[in-house]
């Protein structure tokens, strides 16, 4: 059969039997034992071993041994960003910014830009090129046509003079636009040249890859965006619609609870208040306790960028929290993340930490003892490893230190950071068991995860699924619990439910 999308509400007509589904002779990850799972109203309702469950009116589905388990999040998604990647041109080979310029100059030559229209490119990394970005350079390359390049951490953008002028912003002469100045800019604007469609077949994909849920973290108004692609047919998907700072009031004023549900199926929820309150290390901002190699100690950014103080943050999240809105704070540097926990210490409140990159040996007891989570992204680890070693020499013990946070006792969320990395967690499990990618060694191998440890994480906490459990479930054609690394990366993907529903399936 070919993959299927369909509704996802409860008793959807057509989808199932007068009685859900029974799964016949799966198998649990780990375990070679044949069991039946019985599905029905969005729920888990019983599962046996095979033969046992009885189930009349229920569609039979044979997995005929395929392993089974509950479906996968991504804890940390720019959705948009995401859906857009596609149609930039791709920097991500380009080894300094002479050589991103010809790119782009190349790009220009085999598809000029219409009047009116804009070259966007994204996935440059420049910490460890050899020359940097200039505005002259991108001027030269296209003369009069608005250039915008996005760095592949998000964090900064590299713009010409048609560009600047066209958004209404100020550059120097590097043309690049950092943090502040450039988060939440018209440069990183995608929505209006993208339709519906465009977002539903994205989730398509997610959900061929076992994605149930995702956080959306993008600088967008997403509680009212993610309910309007509900109801024009996004139905593969459940979201976590984020809010930003800037439309905190908002929120309060309509009376948002985080976890309220925004739609009638209850696929979209509010999610948590999103605040940044740092930088990133690719762009040598992420807010450390020591300077970075090459700059001035006495330059007011030597140690990175705080977006917002500590005060700053304490206010917001005073004024979040009694509306019932949580929160999630973006900390990367060590500073960062040692100050963001004073602030959760402070204030006596539960909430999670979106990165927690590098953490001071002092800092992993703290998150635990709060009941903090640390979601984090595996494959930046493997991203990022050479800059990480250049600009955080010395600390790499504690940086991307998932063990170590583990250990501590802090629950761990993974996610990918989509455009940063793929939208597919079994690349985030990979990474996280292995701490390697392709040909390198292992990098700080004493930070991989079990690999139950990494499972879990990747499923919300889910180790595995009982009845009562929501029927968010995905079929695999190989056992995660003895794939190797390349197989995980690869993991065949046969069928995703999504509260009982095929959001894809490929049996």
């Amino acid at each position: 059969m070919t993959g299927t999308n369909g509704p996802v509400r409860s008793g959807a007509p057509g989808m199932t039997g007068t009685n859900g589904l029974l799964l016949r002779d799966a198998r649990r990850y780990g375990d070679d034992a044949l069991i039946d799972v019985h599905v029905r109203d969005g729920r888990i309702v019983a599962a046996g071993p095979a033969g046992t469950v009885p189930a009349p009116g229920a569609e039979p589905v044979r997995l005929d041994g395929r392993h089974l388990g509950p479906g996968l999040w991504d804890e940390h998604v720019h959705f948009t960003q995401w859906v857009v990647q596609s149609r930039r041109v791709d920097l991500s080979g380009a080894a300094g910014a002479a050589e991103t310029a010809a790119l782009v100059r190349a790009a220009l030559t085999r598809t000029p830009v219409p009047a009116g229209g804009v070259l966007s490119g994204y996935g440059f990394r420049d910490a460890l090129w050899p020359d940097r970005p200039t505005l002259r350079a991108l001027d030269e390359a296209a003369p009069g046509t608005p250039v915008v390049l996005v760095s592949a951490d998000l964090h900064c953008g590299w713009i010409n003079s048609a560009a600047a002028a066209r958004m209404g912003v100020t550059v120097d002469e590097s043309g690049v636009l950092r943090e502040g100045d450039w988060i939440g800019s018209p440069g990183l604007d995608a929505e209006g040249s993208l339709t519906v469609a465009d977002y539903r077949d994205t989730a398509r994909a997610a959900a061929r890859r076992g994605v149930v849920g995702i956080v959306d973290f993008e600088h967008a108004d997403n509680v009212r965006l993610w309910p309007e692609r509900v109801a024009e047919g996004l139905t593969s998907l459940r979201v976590e619609a984020s809010i930003w700072p800037d439309r905190l009031d908002d929120a309060l004023a309509r009376g948002l609870r985080t976890g309220a549900p925004l739609d009638p199926a209850g696929l979209v929820t509010v999610g948590r208040l999103k605040v940044v309150v740092d930088g990133s290390l690719n762009t040598r901002t992420a807010l450390c306790w020591d300077p970075y190699p090459g700059l001035d100690p006495g330059d007011p950014h030597a140690c990175g960028v705080e977006s917002y103080t500590v005060e700053e943050l304490r206010d917001l999240l005073t004024l979040a929290w009694p509306g019932g809105i949580e929160a999630a704070v973006h900390a990367i540097g060590d500073r960062a993340n040692s100050q963001v926990v004073d602030v959760f210490e402070e204030l006596g409140r539960p909430g999670v930490i979106e990165h927690a990159q590098l953490v001071r040996a002092g800092d992993f007891a703290r998150f635990a003892r709060l009941g903090l989570v640390a979601s984090v992204q595996p494959e930046h680890a493997m991203d990022d490893r050479d800059v990480a070693d250049r600009l955080w020499e010395g600390r790499t013990g504690r940086a991307f230190a998932f063990a170590s946070l583990h250990e501590a006792g802090v629950a761990l969320r993974l996610g990918s950071d989509a455009p940063v990395a793929p939208l597919d967690p079994w690349q985030a499990v990979a990474s996280a068991i292995s701490r390697s990618r392709g040909e390198r060694e292992p990098w700080h191998p004493e930070q991989r995860l079990p690999r139950g440890v990494a499972l879990a994480a990747a499923s919300r906490g889910r180790a595995g699924f009982a009845p009562g459990d929501p029927a968010d479930l995905v079929v695999l054609d190989r056992d995660p619990a003895t794939a190797d690394r390349d197989e995980l990366r690869t993991m065949p993907v046969a069928g995703t439910l999504l509260a009982g529903h095929w959001t894809w399936r490929n049996l």
